[in-house]
């Protein structure tokens, strides 16, 4: 049987009633299977539109990676033609910019070193200035523990005559 000919829902197993025949079947059993019966073509049913709903997720993902493939490839050929008008151009330009690039060189590099001894002696001066702070910040942090110690130390004091003497040792 395929699905178009025989299409058995669980409204039709749950309605069909059979003939009541002497010594026939248990009608609970029968009941109870019809029930489980019906509970299973409804989950089948659920699967079944869940597989299919799937499918045409797949289906639609596979087409618009076929669009993104032809994008894609459309785009690659548009970039080697591109490069291969990009590389001639570049060509012609070369001998030009090369002349202007050798004049410029001599220049930048000119500048660059006159900015590399200028970097170099401020680097210098910040690093002076980072050990003074450290120092400074150690003695800052060396004067406040003191402090704290002084402090904890004279905390220390009335608690020590406050406290009890220890019992005698042989006084039990």
């Amino acid at each position: 049987m395929t699905d178009e000919v025989f299409q058995l829902t669980p409204h039709d197993v749950r309605g069909h009633e059979f003939a009541k025949a002497m010594r026939g079947y248990d009608i609970a059993q029968v009941n109870a299977f019809r029930d489980r019966l019906a509970e299973e073509i409804e989950r089948l049913w659920r699967e079944r539109a869940a597989h299919e709903a799937r499918v045409r997720a797949l289906e639609e993902q596979l087409v618009a990676f076929r669009e993104r493939e032809r994008a894609m490839n459309d785009a690659l050929l548009a970039a080697q033609e591109l490069r291969v008008a990009a590389q001639d151009q570049a060509r012609r330009e070369a001998e030009v910019l090369l002349r202007e690039a050798r004049a410029e060189a001599e220049r930048i590099q000119h500048e660059a070193r006159q900015e590399e001894r200028a970097l170099q002696e401020r680097n210098l001066a910040a690093g002076r200035q980072f050990a003074a702070y450290v120092t400074g910040f150690r003695r800052l942090l060396e004067r406040q523990l003191a402090e704290l110690e002084m402090i904890e130390a004279a905390a220390e004091q009335p608690r020590r005559q406050a406290a009890p003497a220890p019992p005698a040792a042989g006084a039990d």
